[in-house]
């Protein structure tokens, strides 16, 4: 038997986050993990059929990393952490060879879409600017302090100008915010699908004023130098210089808990772990609450709220990785020489009629024609492959359920990665001739290796169903503390939700640390007090 403060069960990105903190403040703590290795998705790995070739097999693009309050306070630079951030951010190339650009240069962004449509252009800069101060002011707070009531919160919004105007835009849907603001199809198409990425379900209203925040948010997709693992390594390299502890190839079989507050965890290898002040767990509450606790500890009405928490439909990933003589080269650069400095390259996108075409497959099983995403790293860090070699991959948004069972993804991966490389290679013919090797992950492949991402849903949590804010992962834990005394709850089925952030983390320590009566100095102005100064404007 060993005893420990607290207990943290699961060493991903968000896991690692929170104990560095409560490891800062004093506090003995203990990660607990079940692979070999920590970070969760934050992981690359090296082909075994072709040595020094890396891959990041799920995080990959990493927004705003460097913006991210965790990542000064812990100071992950001094653990040789960095980042790139491509000018050409994101490139959409049309079938018929035009190219949509999304530069870090605003102005350069504005020139691209002026050439799809001036009023567009124009568009774009008015909800840029329009929505900069909401963005400073408000969703950047937000997004860094435990949630508000949504009522409180709708109260407080309605006391600014800035706030009324984000209730009035937010009660849209992203489709119909696009739809009644821009007009050419290929514009249409490339804010949603960039939208998309967030896994928001498109026709859901109370997200239309993620297009505009996507917009004037000065935050762009980065890659972490070294592979997509150097975070989880610095995270750990942190945890472990403040003094707190990890555990690997340890899985918890049951959150222990005694007279009414949880004390500690068992493991599956029988071993006793006790927590003096608290457990925190990052997994996914079908984990959390029904495989880890007593199912006597889980009253009526919180077994149906877990019974009930939807994962993402929209959500899953198919990948095609693959390994490169040469990196891909677009035929469209012709045209468009900048494209040899794209960062993100989204293909087989051309209308924003076939989101409707999309979400039907996604309901049936089936598989939609191909829209995919994805990047050269090497192109930016020549690190990850040999030298003159290069890596390279492309994502799709594919059902979980394949023909109504996700079972069928282990006969169908490889006819699908072949499908998926035909059409890579309609974009840029020297591939043909230019690939070593290649593997493909699937939605199931994902699940097996991450069960925490259940019906593999990276957000680990559908936003629909009311499950945001405050109500996230549901009512009456959405402030990270479970129903148990000394239970909490810090990964990203959480406020703010899935992706690599590292927010639910820092959240979590923020509430933690305050029910412990121990002082955060890091911690942010309260939301709420926040609010109130804009309103006092």
């Amino acid at each position: 038997m060993s005893a420990y403060d607290g207990l943290i069960l699961g060493a991903g990105h968000n896991g690692l986050v929170l104990a560095a903190y409560l490891a800062k403040a004093g506090l003995k703590v203990l990660l607990i993990e079940r692979r070999r290795e920590v970070g969760g998705g934050a992981v690359t790995l090296e082909d075994p059929r072709h040595p020094g070739f890396l891959h990041n097999t799920h995080a990959f693009f990493q927004r705003a990393i460097t913006t991210m309050p965790w990542y000064r306070d812990l100071e992950l630079e001094r653990f040789g952490l960095s980042y790139i951030e491509p000018r050409l951010n994101v490139a959409l190339i049309t079938s018929d060879g035009r190219a949509l650009l999304w530069w870090t240069d605003f102005d350069r962004t504005v020139e691209s879409f002026h050439g799809f449509s001036a009023r567009d252009a124009k568009t774009l800069r008015h909800w840029r600017d329009e929505f900069v101060p909401i963005i400073e002011d408000i969703l950047i707070w937000e997004g860094r302090s435990p949630p508000l009531a949504g009522s409180r919160r709708r109260a407080l919004l309605e006391r600014s100008p800035a706030g009324r105007r984000l209730l009035d835009v937010a009660a849209l849907s992203p489709l119909e915010f696009v739809h009644a603001e821009f007009e050419n199809p290929t514009i249409k198409a490339g804010l949603l699908f960039f939208n998309g990425l967030r896994e928001v379900d498109l026709r859901l209203r109370g997200f239309g004023h993620h297009i505009p925040a996507l917009l004037a948010s000065p935050a762009k997709a980065q890659m972490s130098r070294g592979g997509s693992s150097a975070l989880a390594r610095a995270l750990e390299q942190a945890v472990r210089e403040a003094g707190g502890e990890i555990k690997v190839m340890t899985e918890p079989r049951a959150i222990l808990v005694e007279k009414g507050r949880a004390i500690g965890v068992e493991t599956e290898e029988g071993e006793t772990i006790n927590a003096r002040q608290f457990v925190a767990s990052s997994l996914n509450p079908h984990q959390t609450f029904f495989d880890l606790l007593d199912p006597a500890l889980v009253p009526d009405e919180l077994r149906r709220k877990v019974e009930g928490f939807r994962y993402n439909l929209l959500a899953p990933l198919f990948a095609l990785h693959l390994n490169l003589a040469d990196p891909p080269r677009y035929a469209a650069a012709a045209a468009h020489p900048e494209l040899a400095e794209a960062f993100m390259v989204i293909l087989g996108l051309d209308h924003v009629d076939q989101f409707p075409e999309i979400v039907r497959h996604h309901e049936a099983g089936t598989i939609p024609p191909p829209v995919m995403w994805g990047a050269c790293p090497t192109m930016f860090d020549p690190s990850q492959a040999p030298k003159g070699c290069h890596t390279a991959f492309m994502w799709e948004k594919l059902p979980y359920r394949l023909g109504g069972d996700a079972r069928n993804w282990d006969r169908e991966n490889e006819a699908h990665g072949r499908k998926m490389l035909k059409l890579w290679t309609r974009y840029a013919p020297n591939l043909a001739e230019s690939v070593i090797g290649s593997f493909t992950r699937t939605p199931l492949d994902i699940e097996r290796s991450l069960p925490n991402m259940r019906e593999a849903d990276l957000l680990i949590g559908a936003f629909n169903d009311g499950q945001v804010g405050h109500d996230r992962p549901f009512a009456g834990a959405g402030l990270y503390r479970a129903h148990i005394p000394g239970l909490y709850l810090c990964g990203s089925s959480s406020h703010p939700g899935g992706n690599i952030t590292g927010l639910p983390g820092y959240n979590a320590a923020q509430v933690i640390l305050a029910d412990l009566g121990l002082k955060a100095d890091w911690a942010p102005c309260p939301f709420a007090e926040r609010l109130e100064r804009l309103a006092a404007r």
